[in-house]
């Protein structure tokens, strides 16, 4: 799905559309957020949509296709998550999402709405760590209301231009994660590298 198929939809289906795409986000849409996000504030400047029910629409349908990656993880709890790590594409995604969890704690899921692919996956480990939904709910969907104002506000300014600068702020949402990532393994390797030697260091004396 591209932008100019995601205003046909949006042109059938009104409001809805923007809801529907953002909450099938959780299984994978070929279009990223950041874009059905910043259309949904474009169009309300051309006049095809109103402006608050777009947004409303647009923030139900972030916070709704999140919750149920939460609801997923707390009922179904490990054998999703392994069914995830099955796909390659998403292994060291999970793997920086629990590197996130472990190191900030509930502010991950803040952090993480900023980070393509980690939103997703996100609400499936804070749902799997048995957090509680009044924690969940607080946390993720103040940060979601103001991570779909941000990129909805900037759609009202780039008009025609949203499928290339939201494509733009996702692919290189993902080059920073593989460099984030790559720095996490050197890290660790240095550690252990460090570790070992003290250890090898101790058992000479």
């Amino acid at each position: 799905m591209d932008y100019d198929q995601l205003l046909s939809l949006i042109h059938h289906f009104g409001y809805f559309a923007l809801f529907f795409t953002l909450w099938l986000g959780i299984v994978g849409m070929p279009i990223p957020d950041e874009v059905i996000v910043m259309t949904g504030g474009a169009v309300t400047v051309q006049g095809i949509l109103a402006v608050l029910p777009a947004f409303l629409l647009t923030y139900l349908g972030v916070i709704s296709g999140l919750s149920l990656g939460y609801v997923l993880g707390r009922c179904m709890g490990t054998p999703i998550l392994n069914k995830l790590r099955r796909k390659k594409k998403l292994e060291k995604y999970i793997h920086y999402s629990e590197h996130l969890v472990q190191k900030y704690g509930n502010w991950a899921l803040c952090i993480s709405y900023f980070l393509p692919i980690v939103r997703h996956v996100m609400p499936y480990l804070t749902g799997i760590n048995k957090m509680s939904y009044r924690r969940y709910a607080l946390t993720s969907y103040s940060t979601g209301l103001v991570w779909t104002f941000i990129f909805f506000i900037a759609g009202r300014y780039l008009g025609n231009h949203v499928q290339e600068i939201g494509s733009l702020i996702y692919n290189y949402g993902i080059k920073l994660l593989s460099l984030i990532t790559l720095g996490i393994i050197i890290v660790v390797i240095v550690r252990l590298t460090i570790r070992y030697k003290k250890a090898a260091g101790g058992d000479r004396l």
